[in-house]
């Protein structure tokens, strides 16, 4: 298996878009990557937009992004919430830093923005946020997937075949 020994960190938070959390998840680990949900509180069962449950397996403050070789955010209204931890921020940061693979869907590229990472960089994006990603300095693509070095962006849940595989193709490198 091509990613038995990465591993990844999926952060969760309440209204996460259930797809776009769970498919990357099942996908990565088909694949062989060791995914951990990481939320604000560990064990905490975190509720989908549509119900589905995703219990954090750790906390923010109990993991080192520095052992980790990707991140990916989810959609739905989580990344809203997200985006005020400044963990999240600085293992965004840390990742890009690093140039290891990050993956956003949907809404979860206001994470990004708020880690002030976009300038310069080809994203796409749920339309709904083009203006962000665009003010904080990206250049917005109406496409299904984008990837621009390390940055693996996509659309919607439509789009999920191949934003996870060009973040596994990308996780593989």
């Amino acid at each position: 298996m091509r990613l038995q020994d990465k591993k990844v960190i999926a952060l969760v938070e309440e209204e996460f878009e259930d797809l776009e959390l769970w498919y990357p998840i099942l996908r990565l680990q088909e694949e062989g990557a060791t995914v951990h949900l990481v939320g604000k509180k560990a064990g905490k069962k975190y509720i989908g937009k549509y119900g589905v449950p995703a219990e954090a397996e750790y906390s923010f403050e109990e993991i080192n992004v520095d052992d980790y070789d990707a991140i990916l955010v989810p959609g739905g209204w989580a990344p809203d919430k997200l985006r005020r931890y400044p963990e999240v921020l600085d293992f965004v940061r840390s990742m890009d830093a690093a140039k290891k693979p990050i993956g956003q869907i949907c809404h979860a590229g206001w994470v990004l923005v708020s880690a002030n990472i976009l300038q310069g960089k080809r994203v796409t994006s749920t339309p709904g946020i083009k203006d962000d990603m665009t003010n904080a300095g990206a250049t917005w693509h109406d496409d299904p997937v984008i990837v621009d070095g390390h940055i693996i962006s996509s659309r919607r849940p439509p789009d999920l075949p191949p934003y996870v595989k060009a973040f596994a193709d990308k996780l593989a490198e």
